[in-house]
């Protein structure tokens, strides 16, 4: 996999923190259709990959701070089983606002890797079933593709079963 777009050189903090940790990925840009009801599934249409292949950033507050899931954009965080996975009581979805900050993307375009802050970061377990995986790289109409391994290396993620 290459690390440029036609045309040119993709910089996104996500971009920069692959290259940096020497990992591999292509990007796949794609029109972004502000209409689009759900980002996700936009991205795997538009790229014609498998739903299951293209993961979502969702940042959760544990009540003492942030973390992030990492599921398949076709189902949904299960909030007991990443409070499970990070070992705590429960966790809630983070505010849209507080998400923002904290990674330094837009919702919507929020990409597991090169979070302004590093969070407690945790992997479906399902993402280990694809040779490539595909996240958001900083901006909506942007995916990176990269292994599943790296994705979990570069974010310093555990993987457990958090989507239903």
């Amino acid at each position: 996999m290459g690390r440029k777009e036609r045309g040119g050189s993709v910089g996104t903090p996500a971009t920069v923190a692959l290259t940096r940790a020497r990992i591999a990925y292509a990007v796949r840009a794609y029109e972004h259709d502000p209409a689009a009801q759900s980002f996700g599934l936009e991205a795997a249409e538009a790229l014609g990959v498998e739903p299951a292949r293209v993961l979502k950033t969702l940042l959760v507050d544990t009540g003492t701070g942030l973390a992030v899931g990492v599921v398949p954009v076709d189902r949904s965080l299960d909030l007991k089983a990443m409070a499970a996975a990070l070992g705590v009581k429960r966790v809630v979805m983070a505010d849209p606002v507080a998400a923002e900050r904290s990674s330094g993307y837009v919702v919507g375009g929020i990409s597991p890797v090169g979070q302004k802050r590093s969070l407690p970061t945790v992997v479906d377990a399902s993402a280990a079933g694809h040779d490539t995986v595909l996240v958001s790289g900083g901006r909506r109409g942007l995916d990176l593709e990269l292994s599943p391994a790296d994705l979990v290396r570069v974010t310093r993620a555990i993987t457990a079963p958090v989507a239903r």
